[in-house]
């Protein structure tokens, strides 16, 4: 088990602000591993985040049973299958370094989506099957990279102005199928050693609060304050991944 207390000091809110995703506050899980590569490998903090993730995409599959659109996931599973793939057979080309560079990216771009108020998704005007398997892959890529595989599902997903509940569950069920998935090439590259599940058991009562919390401040918190305040910190995450990489050593 991880025993540096810096690596709890920012693992503690990554796993709290996770829970509170799946708890009524979706996308902003997207924080927890940029935020844990700042002081442990990105590999390391997707291994270490993977198990938290699917005990809650278990409680999640549930509570969404039989609420989906069956053609999307047809479409977009595939994809996220063949990006999944594509992770696992060039993750030993990657560096660390590297992997920063790549969650960086996704933290400061998702951002950006976020505050444009979605306007990347809404220049998908025409979600078409075969984008819809080239997004699913680019989301299954980003998926086993870091766990952000939200961005490219929304801008599939959100111009078809499903219902809320349809597109939760979709959203659901589409990653936990992906990080069921994951748990193949994630034990074949190392990324589930017995140091990164223990220190996943130790964070998972947090995990439960956190979705505790979520489904609470849903109903007492406003939602376009509580984004604003975790995407500025995602954007802030982003900056400091870019720094840590390309700033003076």
């Amino acid at each position: 088990m991880i025993s540096d207390p810096w690596f709890y000091l920012v693992a503690i809110p990554a796993v709290l602000i996770t829970g509170m995703s799946k708890g009524g506050f979706g996308g902003v899980a997207l924080i927890a591993v940029p935020l844990m590569a700042l002081v442990i490998s990105p590999v390391q903090a997707a291994g270490i985040m993977l198990p938290i993730l699917l005990i809650m995409d278990a409680q999640s599959v549930w509570e969404h049973r039989g609420n989906y659109d069956k053609r999307n996931l047809m479409i977009l599973l595939p994809g996220a299958m063949i990006g999944i793939l594509i992770g696992g057979l060039t993750a030993q080309y990657i560096n660390d370094d590297l992997i920063r560079l790549i969650v960086g990216t996704i933290a400061i771009v998702f951002t950006i989506h976020f505050f444009l108020k979605g306007q990347f998704a809404k220049a998908v005007s025409n979600p078409s099957a075969p984008l819809g398997v080239l997004l699913g892959a680019s989301s299954g890529f980003t998926s086993f990279l870091a766990h952000a595989g939200a961005p490219t599902f929304q801008l599939y997903t959100l111009p078809q102005k499903m219902d809320r509940r349809l597109y939760q569950g979709t959203a659901v069920i589409f990653f936990a199928a992906m990080n069921f998935v994951k748990l193949i090439p994630y034990f074949l590259l190392g990324m589930l050693a017995v140091t990164n599940l223990m220190t996943s058991l130790v964070l998972i009562p947090l995990a439960v609060v956190g979705v505790k919390v979520g489904v609470w401040a849903n109903h007492k918190v406003s939602n376009d304050f509580f984004y604003r305040i975790i995407y500025s910190a995602i954007f802030l995450v982003g900056l400091m991944l870019f720094w840590q990489v390309l700033g003076p050593k």
